[in-house]
This record gives C-alpha cells, structure tokens and sequence, in this order.
C-alpha cells in the first residue's frame, strides 16, 4: 500500500505582515478611544512609509496616539541614540540643528562630535509644525523626503523605520507659518480630528485613575524589524491591478482640469498612494486592492495637496465628486489576481 504525502498548503507570507498590523491595532484602540477611523489611517500610512499631518485643537490625544504607537514598537536593533519616540515642540523661535542635531567640541580628543536631536527616532510627533520658521520647515522636509538631516555638510542617516505624525494648528489662528507645497506633498495624509461620541468620552473618564497608555501594556508589541518587514512585504505581496492604476491617473488628471482646481495633485502623490493602498487591503484582511480602498482612501490623498478657487468651501467634495465615476468603473471589474 502506497504512502499518500499529506498535503501542505504553503503558507501566506501576509500573515505576518497582517499579525504586526493587528497587534499594533489593538494596542492602539486600547489606548486611545473613539478614534478607531483615524488609527487605522495611521497605521496604513506607518506601512506604507508614509508620514501623516493631522489637524487639531489642543487635548484631542494625538500625543497618546503617537507615544501609543512609539511605545508599541520594541526596538530590537538597539541603534545608541535613536529613541522609540520622540516629541518636537515647534515655536517660533526654534532652530533646525534645534531638531536635527549638533557637532560639538570634545576637548578631550580636540574633536567634533556629532550629538544627534530629537527627530533621531522612530516615530516623531512635530508638535504645531506649523508654528515654526520656515527654515526649520525646510530641516523638516529634508528627513521626511530623504531620512537623512544635513549639519555642517555632513549627512546623517535617519533610521529605516522613521515615521513622522504632525500637528498643526488651523491656518486662522495667530502665530502660524502655512506650510508651503513641496512638504504638504510629502505627508501622505491629512487628518481633521473632531471631538469624539460621548461613549468614547465616558470610557476615557471610567478608565481613570489608570493612565490611558497603560491600558495596552498587556498587549502584544512588535519589533521594529517586523514593521520594516511589513512594509517590503505589502509591497511585493499585495497587487495592484491596472484598473485601479488607471482609475488613480484618471481622478488626478480630472482634478487639474476641473475648472474649481487651481492647482491639482502632483504624480508624487499617485506614486505615494499605491503602497497605502495596498496597506489598507491587508488591514482589511485582502490580498489585492479594491475600490473600496480608493473610496476610503483618495480624499485623505488628496485634498491637502490641491488649491481650490476662491469661493469653493471643501477640496474634499470636490475630490469625492470627481472619484465617484472612477469608483463605478472599478466595481465592474475582477481586481483580484
């Protein structure tokens, strides 16, 4: 009697990338509540290597959100001077080497060091961006876009991780510097917080006197290699049909001739969107991207990076409005393998 071999379905090399993102996803929902929408665009975008710029008042818990995230994240390289999180307070009086670092003088060895700042870390909370000088902006944009910060003329590489949330304030109060295009361009979303339901509100309140950071320390963490891994494998792993490609080209091409657009979205923007895209797929439990994905995804994309006319209240409907015909298209269409 012949020996069958049992069979063995290989395993999904996802499953992985789906078990940081989950875990990473009930640490965070545990301390922060009522926010679930915006943690998994976080998520998304910490995936997909992007950075994210949220716009808020004052004790609406984006620091909670960032030291959550920073904290769920074990540092399993062990690199000297590069923190889990770090929180960069911007005034106007700051100085990029404020943020980036200094050489100083060690007498002992008649040498300069380097002494690296607080964007050394993996995940960065610019706290009120947009209250700083452009020049520190300019510091800012030089280690979002290249993850590396210049002293000196000389190049420091920043960590493979680094992953930035900022903050800034609405454009109509006193003291704010607006953010100029080419580092709107670089943030993969923009988030507007709204206080959130009174449920969420009294399980904040009953939590007390337990500080809400703690409420995850029971939770599963993640390694800074299994983010890094993630990301490599979202990438690889997750497709992207060329319908969705299409529908992408498509709306932004739609934004720039659309008569209430003065100036529409950059092609940067639709080469940072495929790897969110695909994030949000394995978030959502899928291999290949759907227009779901778009549908949730587009006005987050892109109402931060275009100029409307005078008299046109909400870049956002106009976003939606011009992705609906894109998405009805997608929806007729098998966008899987």
């Amino acid at each position: 009697m012949m020996n069958v071999p049992a069979s063995h379905t290989a395993p999904d090399p996802l499953d992985a990338a789906r078990d940081v993102l989950q875990r990473l996803r009930m640490r965070l929902r545990a301390a922060i509540r009522g926010r679930d929408e915006v943690i998994d665009l976080v998520l998304v975008a910490l995936v997909a290597d992007g950075h994210v710029l949220l716009e808020d008042f004052p004790g609406s818990g984006k620091t909670t959100l960032a030291r959550a995230l920073g904290e769920s994240i074990v540092d399993d390289q062990a690199v000297d001077g590069i923190a889990s999180f770090r929180r960069i307070q911007f005034t106007p009086d700051l100085l990029p080497s404020d943020i980036t670092g200094t050489n100083v003088f060690d007498v002992e060895t008649s040498q300069f060091s380097f002494r690296r700042g607080p964007i050394f870390a993996h995940v960065v909370l610019a706290d009120e961006i947009n209250r700083t000088s452009p020049k520190v902006q300019a510091a800012m944009l030089e280690a979002m876009a290249e993850k590396q910060v210049t002293v000196d003329d000389t190049t420091h590489a920043l960590d493979e991780l680094f992953f930035v949330i900022a903050t800034q304030n609405p454009l109509d109060l006193a003291g704010t510097y607006p953010l100029p295009t080419p580092q709107l361009d670089r943030f993969l979303f923009k988030l507007v917080m709204h206080h959130i339901d009174r449920e969420s509100e009294l399980a904040v309140l009953d939590a007390y006197p337990r500080p809400n950071l703690s409420l995850a320390d029971d939770l599963p963490t993640v390694t800074r290699t299994d983010v890094v891994a993630a990301r490599k494998l979202v990438r690889q792993e997750v497709h992207i049909a060329q319908a969705v490609k299409d529908a992408l080209v498509d709306l932004a091409r739609s934004l720039r001739a659309d008569p209430r657009v003065l100036s529409g979205a950059s092609t940067r923007s639709l080469v940072l969107s495929l790897p969110a895209l695909a994030a949000r797929a394995l978030l959502f439990g899928r291999d290949y991207v759907s227009p779901e994905d778009l549908e949730a995804l587009a006005p987050f994309v892109f109402e931060h990076r275009i100029e409307c006319a005078p008299g046109v209240d909400d870049s956002g409907d106009v976003v939606r409005e011009l992705l609906v015909p894109r998405i009805e298209a997608l929806a007729r269409q098998s966008l899987r393998r």
